[in-house]
Parts: structure tokens; C-alpha cells; sequence
């Protein structure tokens, strides 16, 4: 039997049509068992699945949600916009807007191009990188995600600086073979890798603070050395900001981090909080190397539904909404949560890590620092299940993989933080 029976109903009708049922993968909760929860509606920070429950969210979308679901001012203006009219395939004056915000927000980003995902926002500036440097090689870390692109769907090879090898079957060897992996945070590594094969390098990519092997942010010097070492060699550095921008603080991590010596990354990408829960990403920077970007230039990247009018009024109300009000209440809130949860795995003796990216944190099931992927990988996972599913139970929906970040809203209200310690105390007892 199963505590979610609506739900489960509609995985067994959605397997049938949609491989797994559902349509990104960590949505299965295969790593942590049970039932995924379809959602039917989302208000603030809750969220009520198909049988009824309620749930604060924890997940946000994976990001985007910065101010709660259904925000009013939000959602009042998507439906001026869509009773505008849904597409057009034309310019219109949003796109200008949001692009002109995000230009306000990062000192840097002197030019953007707005897309519909990240996963494209990535591989429209590696095609950037490699059309500005008549290079072809890419570098980028273990554990950090930067869309299912070919070339960046790749593994670490058998030694350090080795090429990488396919991550995915219906990845090429030889898109895979023109990516390098290097191990997060390992300065020896890198210097070592350009020393070799500088002169191959079109550009390194990384995200700017990592979340997608848990939050593991960049040691202090390691952003400098890859400015440093990117500059020597004449390669582009793209820092993927598509799930700390706008929600680490108003400038993403580099507001946090402030400019690394040497200079400002030469791209950056974009994407959740920007689009405020719909389809919208972005990638910018030197305006030198945006010209190279069609109409101006010879790089081609199109999209029919880039820059659409609806989604660049979510994404433009949502920044406008980003006071820095809202940047202190998620900052409150999550280290309400990350307290709460240090002191009730620390009662009941649950080795435990917890790692910060302005209010994004993520609790590693382990002792000691997590600096690379090979750290993120060496934890209980099998705890994280069990406490997974008792905050479940009790009324708390967390991303279903201990390789992800927790993510809060401005939204999230006394009541709701509440309900999340008590259920992070009962569920530690539960799972010691």
C-alpha cells in the first residue's frame, strides 16, 4: 500500500506515455524510493499533491520559486501579459526590460541573450567560447551540472588531466572526448591541465558556486586562480550562475564573491529565478564577445520562443519583487532550518555537514568539509532516504537526492518554518 494513492495512480498512467513517468529525472525519487508526489497547486510556500496533503516546499522548483508560489504581483503580471497575447515571434519591449535588468544586477554582463532553458543558455556560450577562440576544448568539474549538452554530459577520465569520456549512452566519444574533467577546488590540477593543453582550450566553464553535488562553494582563491589561468591561455571562463543567480543576493554568487582578481568572468549563464517559474534563461557578458552572436556576428543560436512576453514579465516582476527584504528573509529562514537541524542531528550523534551559498545550504550526511565530488559522493545516502521519507510524512516536501541544494522563499512564514523544525526533530530521532 502505498500513502499517496492518487499519485501513484497518475505514475502508473504517466508510464505508459512518458519514459519513467516523468519528464526530469529526479522527479522519480528513485534515489530515496517511494512514490514521487503530483502536485496540483502551489500557494506561498506550500504546496497540496493529489491525495490532498500538504506539504512546505522545500524544493521551490529547484529554484526559481524566490518568493513562494502564485506570488500576486508575480502572477498579475503574466496574466496582463498573456491576455496580451501568448507569442508573437517578434521583438517586444519585456525582453528589453528583463535584459536590461539583469545588465543593472551584474556589473559585469554588458550584453545578454535570453533563451527558454538553461541547459541552452550553457550550450549557446560554450558555442560562444568556441566561436571566439577558434578553439574547440572545453574544461569543466566533476559534480558540476551544466545541462544535458553533449559535450558537457562527459566524466572524468582515468587520470587527472585526461579527456573526458561519455556520462550518457547517446553521447558521442567524440563530443564527450573534447571536454576536460578536473576535480572541483584543485588549483594543482588546473595549472597542470593548461600548462598541457592551454593552446586547445576555447573556455572553462564552472558553476559559480556549485549546487548540483550539493552546495560546495569555491575555496578561498580557487575563483582568482581560475581567472588567473584562463587569462594566461587566452581561454574564455563561463561562470554558470543559472541556480545561484539572482538568489545567492541580487547579483547571484558574484555580488557574494565580489570580482576575482584579475578580472570579471568573461560569461556568465542564467536561468530559474529569472524566468520567476517559467521557461527563461539567459547568457551574457563582454559585450566584444556577445557581437559574435547572430544577427552581429557569425555564431549562430535562434530560438522561436526566446524572449517570450509572457515568461519575461514573470522573470522581470520577480526580480523587481527582489528587495533586499526579501534577500534577509530567506537568509532568516534558512538559517532557521540549518540551525534547527545541526542541533537535532547533533543530539542524537547524525554525522552531518552543512555547506552554504548565500541562503541555499544543503546537509551533507557525513563529517568534514566538502570540497570536491568525490566528498559529496562519500556520505550515507541511505539516511538520507530514511529522514527524506519521515519529513515526508510529516509534512515536508525536500529535493529527493542528497546531491541537491535546500531551497527557500521570501514566502516562507513563521507557521511554515515552524512545521519544518519540529518535523527536522522528530524525524532526526526517528532515523539515529
Amino acid at each position: 500500500m502505498t500513502d499517496a494513492p492518487a499519485s501513484a495512480a497518475l505514475l502508473d498512467r504517466a508510464r505508459t506515455v512518458i519514459p519513467g513517468g516523468v519528464n526530469s529525472p529526479v522527479r522519480a525519487f528513485r534515489s530515496v524510493g517511494g512514490t514521487p508526489r503530483f502536485m496540483t497547486r502551489g500557494q506561498g510556500p506550500w504546496m497540496w499533491d493529489a491525495d490532498g496533503q500538504r506539504y512546505v516546499d522545500l524544493v521551490c522548483s529547484w529554484g526559481p520559486m524566490i518568493l513562494g508560489h502564485a506570488d500576486p504581483e508575480v502572477l498579475e503580471a503574466v496574466t496582463e501579459a498573456a491576455a496580451a497575447g501568448f507569442s508573437f515571434g517578434t521583438p517586444t519591449e519585456r525582453e528589453v526590460l528583463l535584459a536590461e535588468e539583469i545588465v543593472r544586477r551584474v556589473e559585469p554582463v554588458e550584453q545578454v541573450r535570453l533563451v527558454s532553458s538553461g541547459t541552452e543558455a550553457t550550450m549557446s556560450a560554450i558555442r560562444l567560447a568556441r566561436g571566439f577562440t577558434g578553439r574547440s576544448v572545453v574544461v569543466k568539474f566533476a559534480g558540476c551540472y551544466h545541462g544535458h549538452v553533449d559535450a558537457l554530459l562527459a566524466s572524468a577520465g582515468s587520470g587527472v588531466a585526461t579527456f573526458g569520456l561519455p556520462d550518457s549512452p547517446g553521447v558521442p566519444a567524440s563530443a564527450a572526448g573534447e571536454t576536460i574533467v578536473l576535480p572541483y577546488n584543485d588549483i594543482e590540477a588546473l595549472e597542470a591541465t593548461f600548462a598541457e593543453r592551454g593552446t586547445e582550450i576555447a573556455a572553462l566553464i564552472t558553476e559559480a558556486a556549485p549546487g548540483n553535488m550539493g552546495v560546495v562553494p569555491p575555496a578561498p582563491g580557487f575563483t582568482d586562480a581560475l581567472r588567473r589561468v584562463t587569462s594566461e591561455h587566452g581561454a574564455l571562463l563561463i561562470s554558470d550562475e543559472v541556480m545561484t543567480g539572482f538568489r545567492c543576493s541580487p547579483a547571484g554568487w558574484y555580488g557574494l564573491e565580489g570580482m576575482p582578481q584579475g578580472g570579471a568572468p568573461d560569461l556568465f549563464t542564467f536561468g530559474k529565478v529569472m524566468g520567476g517559474g517559467f521557461p527563461a534563461a539567459a547568457f551574457g557578458g563582454r559585450a566584444d564577445v556577445m557581437a559574435l552572436l547572430a544577427p552581429e556576428g557569425p555564431v549562430y543560436q535562434a530560438g522561436t520562443l526566446s524572449g517570450n512576453p509572457v515568461a519575461s514579465a514573470a522573470g522581470l516582476a520577480t526580480l523587481q519583487r527582489c528587495t533586499p527584504e526579501v534577500y534577509d528573509r530567506l537568509a532568516e529562514v534558512s538559517s532557521t532550518i540549518a540551525e534547527a537541524t545541526t542541533e537535532a542531528f547533533s543530539s542524537h550523534g547524525i554525522p552531518h555537514r552543512i555547506q552554504w551559498a548565500g541562503s541555499m545550504f544543503s546537509v551533507f550526511f557525513r563529517e568534514g568539509e566538502v570540497r570536491d565530488y568525490d566528498d559529496a559522493r562519500d556520505q550515507d545516502s541511505e539516511r538520507f532516504g530514511r529522514f527524506f521519507h519521515a519529513m515526508l510524512r510529516r509534512g515536508v516536501h525536500l529535493p529527493p537526492s542528497c546531491f541537491e541544494s535546500w531551497f527557500v522563499s521570501a514566502a516562507h512564514d513563521d507557521e511554515a518554518v515552524q512545521i519544518v523544525v519540529d518535523a527536522v526533530r522528530e524525524s532526526a530521532a526517528e532515523i539515529a
